[in-house]
């Protein structure tokens, strides 16, 4: 549920956001359109966390390193 304007732009800036740092896109051999800069070689090792956006509508996950 939206809240007035303001709530809206805020909501519709955190799913651009979204959707153009975490969410891959099956055009681009699913990457992402506008990559995060990674800190470090991507690992399988460590765990993985989930970020909630948007109240827990979206869903991003990262790996933290061991």
């Amino acid at each position: 549920m939206i809240f007035g304007r303001g709530h809206l732009e805020r909501v519709l800036r955190e799913y651009v956001r979204h959707y153009e740092e975490a969410r891959p896109h099956q055009g681009l051999a699913p990457k992402v359109p506008r990559p995060r800069q990674a800190l470090e070689e991507p690992t399988t090792a460590g765990t993985v966390m989930r970020r909630d956006r948007l109240g827990g509508l979206i869903h991003e996950y990262v790996r933290h390193a061991a």
